[in-house]
């Protein structure tokens, strides 16, 4: 049942994968085989981190497990397992480094609102770190869902934020037949006083410019994020061939990052977030 692992990441990661994207775990396979699944979507996204307007983006995402490694590409993040999944009881310890980019305001002409334009350009930050999680297969309503705990840490290598992201989430997924199956997940993420103020905080200069209120936020909890996803065969067999996948996601700002001008103003702390697209699985 390999494919439950790809058809849910696929799913999910269309719906929240943008820069803002979070670390959903995907489930995981007990079968032993390589496989992989590409794809493309278009999702529905804010124009920045906090904003009210939204506009369209291409989703590319890839799955697979080779010799009992898996890896993930979804959108701009890559993560590897490093640890192989060979428990035959259900349970996938998982561990591996994680690199993100992050594109939060560095095209301020996809940004609408003018005041936001006027705060200037940012560089594109370049995330590391790394990931461990545990999951299980075979939970509440048969021997293919899976429930799955990840925690993720990624600092900015770039100078762009010199910051930490930490990223726990849950994630649950069912198959509904072998043709369908349905996952949702929760996450949060707390990030460090440099990645608040590059991204959320308002010089005196930057207030001067935009007539936004100045404002100098800590670090600490940013956001919870829901999200549910979904794929379905359009050839009958989720194992091979193509799949439609889709899903949306709801976050919510919370604390000195909702009460930043830049959301509170400009935007808004509720953000949505949908996508569909189509995958191939070999």
């Amino acid at each position: 049942m390999r494919i439950h692992r790809a058809a849910l990441f696929a799913a999910l990661c269309l719906a929240a994968m943008p820069a803002l994207a979070q670390d959903e775990t995907p489930p995981a396979t007990r079968d032993k085989g390589d496989f992989a699944m590409i794809g493309v979507g278009a999702a529905v996204l804010p124009d920045y981190e906090g904003s009210n307007d939204y506009r369209f983006a291409p989703v590319p995402f890839a799955v697979g497990k080779l010799s009992g490694f898996g890896f993930e590409l979804a959108g701009t993040r890559l993560s590897i397992d490093l640890i192989p999944d060979r428990s035959a009881s259900g349970l996938d310890f998982q561990a591996g480094p994680t690199v993100n980019v992050n594109f939060n305001r560095t095209s301020i002409g996809a940004i609408a609102d003018p005041r936001i334009r006027a705060l200037g350009k940012l560089d594109a930050a370049i995330e590391v770190g790394g990931f461990v999680g545990v999951a299980k297969t075979g939970v509440f309503t048969s021997d293919y869902d899976r429930i799955a705990f990840r925690a993720s840490y990624r600092h900015d290598v770039a100078g762009v934020s010199s910051a930490g992201v930490f990223n726990p989430s849950i994630t649950y997924m069912t198959p509904l037949s072998r043709k369908a199956m349905v996952g949702l997940f929760l996450s949060a993420t707390r990030v460090e006083k440099g990645y608040a103020t590059t991204y959320f905080g308002v010089t005196p200069a930057g207030a001067a410019a935009s007539g936004l209120a100045a404002w100098n936020p800590r670090g600490g909890w940013k956001d919870w994020t829901a999200g549910l996803g979904g794929a379905v065969s359009l050839g009958g067999d989720l194992t091979h061939g193509l799949q439609l996948v889709g899903g949306a996601t709801y976050r919510r700002l919370i604390g000195d990052f909702g009460d930043s001008p830049i959301v509170r103003t400009a935007g808004a702390r509720g953000q949505w977030l949908g996508s569909i697209g189509v995958a191939y699985s070999f």
